[in-house]
């Protein structure tokens, strides 16, 4: 079996471009046309289908790919003569466009199936760079944000636990330490009541340093452009995106390119704060201006995007290092320079 649906929804949606009459044929052929798709991940996949257990991830990611087979945006009925899975290759450097399938050297592919993750990234490289330079971010963004909040955790936990033989400093934990206290911590749901009023004053602590240092480099309109181009995930050239949306809302767009958005739309006011929730968290809003009238709506109409950041270790509680994960709350289909396809 696969070892998640990544693999089914992503393959199967390749397998839709290529003019087979339906996902069973498909199989049977095992395409070698469409590159680095093994003889054991077709054997995986065969089996996956005779299971059942995913139909639903097969039947919607064929019928997504065949949309983008036969769309007037997309390959307009023409199936590919090359097509390469991107899945199982660790690209050589830091890749912005997420492409998990390209048809013919041309169309990148993205799919996103059950998830509104924009990327999971670095808090530095989000807070204090913009998205903007990629670097190796090998410090813990608590004890950077929120110090004292953080060291009043950790020994609070070394005391409720009677966790003994361990760093005095927080920051000073390393592989080793950390694991033992993530073993000692459950693994999800709420702190000990005892624990949790503590680690409440990191929550808060962190979601607002964290936001103003966020907001504090965004005071020019070309910083806060730039920041929202690398935050949808914009790039100089246009790439497509297939699959569903969290709440299976089906996702069918063309993500444009800096350009093209400026040129329909002004942006306006960028905001970041604390929403006050169970875990470091800062939501986001970004508002445009429509320049034009369109068939989506008319010229001086104010459209919002928004969505939130979750901080959290990388590893479980006390593990790793902590990371940012971007998620965009507005439906992907009504946020500007996202193109619905024909």
């Amino acid at each position: 079996m696969p070892s998640d649906r990544t693999e089914v929804t992503e393959i199967t949606t390749g397998l839709a471009l290529l003019g087979f009459p339906d996902i069973d044929r498909a199989l049977a052929t095992r395409p070698e046309w469409f590159l680095n798709v093994t003889a054991t991940q077709y054997e995986a996949l065969a089996e996956a289908r005779a299971g059942g257990a995913y139909d639903d991830e097969f039947t919607v990611a064929w019928e997504t790919g065949q949309r983008f087979l036969n769309s007037r945006d997309g390959l307009r009925g023409r199936v590919p003569d090359r097509l390469e899975w991107k899945g199982p290759k660790k690209p050589p450097g830091y890749e912005q466009i997420p492409a998990d399938l390209q048809a013919d050297h041309v169309y990148l592919i993205s799919c996103k199936y059950r998830s509104n993750i924009l990327m999971n990234t670095s808090p530095p490289h989000l807070f204090d760079r913009l998205l903007a330079e990629r670097g190796g971010d090998r410090f813990d963004w608590f004890a950077e944000v929120a110090g004292a909040e953080y060291q009043a955790l950790y020994d609070a936990t070394r005391s409720h636990y009677g966790l003994g033989a361990m760093p005095d400093k927080a920051v000073d934990l390393a592989a080793p330490e950390r694991t033992r206290l993530k073993q000692a911590l459950p693994k999800r749901g709420p702190w000990p009541e005892e624990l949790e009023g503590t680690y409440a004053d990191l929550v808060n602590a962190t979601s607002n340093e964290s936001a103003m240092r966020w907001q504090s480099r965004l005071e020019s309109i070309k910083a806060r452009e730039e920041m929202l181009w690398r935050l949808l995930r914009l790039q100089p050239a246009p790439y497509f995106v297939l699959g569903v949306s969290h709440d299976k809302r089906p996702l069918h767009y063309r993500v444009g390119t800096p350009s093209e958005l400026r040129a329909d739309f002004e942006l306006g006011k960028f905001g970041a704060w604390n929403p006050v929730m169970r875990q470091p968290t800062v939501a986001w809003r970004a508002e445009f201006v429509r320049r034009h009238d369109s068939d989506a709506g008319s010229a001086g109409e104010h459209v919002a995007v928004e969505g939130h950041v979750e901080v959290r270790w990388s590893q479980g509680r006390f593990g790793g290092y902590p990371e940012a994960k971007i998620y965009l709350d507005t439906p992907h289909h009504e946020v500007p320079g996202y193109m619905v396809l024909a």
